[in-house]
């Protein structure tokens, strides 16, 4: 082989190992990069006219992010279609329009199950004159793919649902 023949694959092999390494690089990251699923979805006045103990329906569907979680606008369910490991965040603002004793708690169902370990408990709250309380709950759960997750607020006394919002970010 001449001389110059030799120089020339001196230069051209150690830029196709880089160019080779630059691609596995590049393929590497973009199937490392996980897109969000994330799913937002609020409840307000009006939603939720059952008094007492219910599952709580939601009417808008604030972020959609993925596909491992969906919900049907008005619904009370949101489905699960990944299996994986979720974290969940929910407000739920009760009010009483009788002064007096005023107690509600909040839970997470699953198929519905109540998960007992969600049991979220407000204080007994006694001639109050605002008659309001928000309960507010993170937890981390692992979900399986088909399961329904309701949230419900728990109560013997005519508490009103008037909004809620529950925040669902699958994790891992």
């Amino acid at each position: 082989m001449c001389c110059e023949c030799k120089n020339i694959f001196k230069v051209i092999i150690p830029i196709a190992i880089l160019l080779i390494i630059i691609f596995i690089i590049a393929v590497i990251c973009q199937n490392s990069t996980k897109a969000p699923n994330i799913l937002v979805a609020i409840a307000r006045n009006g939603d939720n006219t059952t008094l007492g103990t219910t599952t709580i329906k939601f009417s808008q569907n604030e972020i959609v992010e993925g596909i491992a979680i969906s919900h049907q606008v008005g619904s009370d369910e949101i489905n699960i279609n990944e299996t994986g490991v979720y974290q969940i965040s929910y407000q739920l603002f009760g009010v009483q329009d009788v002064t007096g004793t005023f107690n509600f708690n909040a839970v997470l169902l699953v198929n519905n199950e109540a998960l007992t370990d969600t049991f979220n408990q407000s204080p007994v709250i006694r001639n109050s004159t605002s008659n309001r309380m928000t309960l507010t709950s993170t937890v981390i759960l692992r979900l399986q793919a088909g399961d329904v997750l309701q949230l419900s607020g728990v109560s013997i006394e005519d508490i009103r649902y008037d909004n809620a919002r529950i925040d669902i970010e699958k994790i891992g």
